[in-house]
């Protein structure tokens, strides 16, 4: 795959031969195709949906179809939407933590509504983005994806050992081997294949461990292929399947991640660039590509779809391959669009053991986490910006850990306090602004 990069494809708008395009496009779908769907099964357990249910599969059905079209709003575009850019849109992990509590408190139709009045607010950020920066240099980034990261790690150990308070799996059973075997089986095949393979096989290296440890699970009794069998080979989606509920505490709790998820497209859309082409990202291809997230993640919502965002792991893939085709995205979109229409795919993902999915999880939130650390490696550690990390994980983790140390504060500022990842946020941000610097 990298005999590529010694061709002229620095170019947004030259497509490759369609031999090179679409192994390329696949490469692309394989790298973020279990984070894509991951959030879909981790708020389908919060929303109290049955394991492998119809509920559970329309959600990941949602999740590809969704992160197809919000990928093709941003390759191909329409007027000042899109960045006309190789971006591959999937669900964000970064609204996972908010999400949960928001469905767990309010239910899915506020979740929806919540995610719908975000990503329109999303979009509206497109226009203003650029004077935003400044508010989250790398202590500030860096310390919000480290939040991120080290809230959901709690989630992949426990789907690890059987996820007992999720899908009321038996208690018994929690933390047994036969689901500590199958879950140690992803991460230590995702691991060998990463670092030990190159190319297509190397981007895929979570999925391909998540087909392992599957495989592992069967003689377990894990595995059912019951709703497998019974899924339709197609179906439509449903125009609003939860309703539409507004709660205030839902909506600025989803609203403030949106601001945070801008912040990681323009990240990047400037990654993407510089490792494909080696420029920097014009005004008009961070706006349009900010304002694709929102309108992907507005529309989504409309038919029971999570937000969407910009997918890290697949701007290191353009920087790899030295491929800047935007049309070969255009291809990974419209694979995602195909198998977004067929239940029976999103079954066969939905039917994925939780210990197997705990594997896979543990790594991609783990890489959330180190993400954020990496971030703050280009952080000069003096005591002032020493403080601001100390004093914002303090209060964002401990108020999450303990969310009773919050129980008397009203609905909607509690929701807000107990997410771990907003007052992070915001403290780290105040703190930032009016701390005085130090040589």
């Amino acid at each position: 795959m990298n005999d590529t990069a010694n061709n002229n494809y620095s170019d947004p708008n030259i497509t490759p031969p369609m031999g090179q395009a679409l192994p390329l496009g696949l490469q692309h779908v394989m790298a973020m195709f279990a984070s894509n769907v991951t959030p879909s099964i981790i708020i389908a357990g919060a929303a109290g949906f049955a394991f492998g249910g119809a509920d559970m599969t329309y959600l990941v059905q949602m999740a590809m179809l969704f992160a197809g079209i919000a990928t093709l709003f941003q390759t191909i575009g329409m007027g000042p939407i899109g960045a006309r850019l190789p971006i591959m849109q999937g669900t964000s992990f970064a609204f996972v933590t908010v999400m949960v509590i928001v469905v767990k408190q309010y239910g899915m139709g506020a979740l929806m509504g919540a995610l719908l009045v975000s990503g329109i607010f999303h979009f509206a950020l497109g226009s203003v983005i650029g004077r935003l920066r400044f508010l989250f240099p790398p202590l500030v980034t860096g310390l919000v994806i480290l939040t991120i990261g080290l809230n959901l790690i709690s989630v992949g150990i426990k789907y690890a050992a059987g996820g007992a308070a999720d899908f009321q799996m038996a208690a018994e059973s929690f933390g047994s081997l036969a689901h500590w075997i199958p879950a140690l089986t992803v991460i230590f095949v995702a691991l060998g294949i990463k670092f030990y393979t190159k190319g297509a096989l190397s981007a895929a290296a979570i999925l391909l461990g998540l087909l392992a440890g599957y495989l592992v699970a069967i003689p377990f009794g894990l595995v059912s292929f019951g709703k497998v069998g019974s899924a339709d080979f197609a179906a439509i989606p449903q125009f609003l399947p939860y309703g539409l509920e507004f709660k205030m505490g839902a909506i600025i709790s989803i609203a403030l991640i949106a601001v945070v998820s801008a912040i990681e497209t323009v990240g990047d859309t400037s990654a993407t660039t510089k490792g494909g082409a080696g420029r920097e990202a014009t005004d008009a291809e961070i706006t349009g590509a900010t304002y694709a997230d929102g309108l992907g993640s507005a529309v989504a919502a409309l038919f029971g779809g999570l937000p969407n965002t910009s997918f890290s792991q697949n701007a290191g893939i353009v920087a790899m391959t030295g491929v800047m085709s935007r049309h070969v995205v255009t291809i990974s979109a419209i694979i995602l669009v195909i198998c977004g229409f067929s239940p029976k795919i999103a079954a066969v993902f939905s039917s994925m053991p939780l210990p197997v999915l705990g594997g896979g999880v543990i790594v991609m939130f783990g890489m959330v986490a180190a993400a954020g650390l990496n971030m703050l490696a280009e952080v000069r550690m003096n005591r002032r910006n020493m403080i601001i990390m100390a004093v914002s994980l303090s209060v964002g983790l401990g108020l999450s850990q303990v969310p009773t140390a919050v129980q008397y504060v009203p609905g909607t500022l509690k929701t807000l306090l107990v997410s771990g990842l907003l007052p992070t946020a915001f403290i780290a941000i105040i703190l930032n602004q009016i701390l005085p610097s130090e040589d």
